[in-house]
């Protein structure tokens, strides 16, 4: 367990590795991993939970984009919820909603060239039911076309082909700019750049390790 209450965001364009990262900081620090994309699809597919006011989860999906709102804030201000979170809040409505109901420690914003985007979105490939995601460059599949853990055919999602990452980037950049100039106002936004999670990893790492005490080393991540 993480021993002080803390709370992170991470931020970045589709296929930056913001999962990656936030998995890392959870497995290093003791922290939960809040990622606004599981919690969908737990949603959709029924999953236990509920959101605020004792709806299913499934039924604040089906209420729309306020009620996800709602439910995923519900999960991020549990008492003594030390988290870090990716793909929430993804507007400046959502990053205001989440300021009235409680302080981010700090916030992380991940930058990729768009090349490296484009290149790493076109090569990923997804188990559904899951949402385990692999690369077929740097990342696959035992088998190719099939989850290692299943056995069960991956797919490519419609906007991770080609013809769509750029209006993908188009629209993060859009939404994610006032977002960003927010918690820099704030004081709390510390931006990476690179094209390789690896490489930036230790400087997030070095990062934490002035907030919260690491339950693992660097080298044990």
């Amino acid at each position: 367990m993480a021993s002080k209450l803390l709370r992170a965001v991470v931020l970045g364009p589709p296929g930056s590795g913001k999962g990656t990262v936030c998995e890392r900081i959870a497995r290093s620090f003791g922290l939960q991993h809040l990622s606004s994309g599981q919690f969908l699809r737990e949603s959709l597919r029924g999953g236990g939970g509920e959101c605020p006011r004792g709806r299913p989860l499934r039924g604040c999906v089906a209420g729309g984009f306020a009620s996800i709102t709602a439910a995923f804030l519900a999960l991020m201000t549990a008492p003594f919820c030390c988290c870090a979170c990716t793909g929430f809040p993804r507007t400046l409505g959502q990053a205001e909603a989440l300021d009235r109901i409680c302080e981010l420690d700090l916030v992380i914003s991940l930058n990729i060239p768009f090349e490296t985007l484009k290149d790493r979105l076109s090569a990923r490939w997804v188990h559904p039911a899951s949402g385990r995601v692999y690369n077929m460059d740097f990342n696959p599949p035992h088998v190719q076309g099939v989850d290692d853990l299943t056995g069960e055919p991956l797919v490519q999602r419609e906007d991770d082909k080609p013809e769509a990452v750029a209006a993908r980037l188009r629209k993060y950049k859009d939404a994610a700019k006032p977002v960003i100039e927010l918690y820099k106002s704030r004081g709390i936004l510390h931006s990476f750049s690179g094209t390789e999670t690896n490489k930036i990893w230790p400087y997030v790492y070095t990062l934490l390790s002035g907030k919260i005490p690491p339950i693992l080393s660097d080298e044990e991540n």
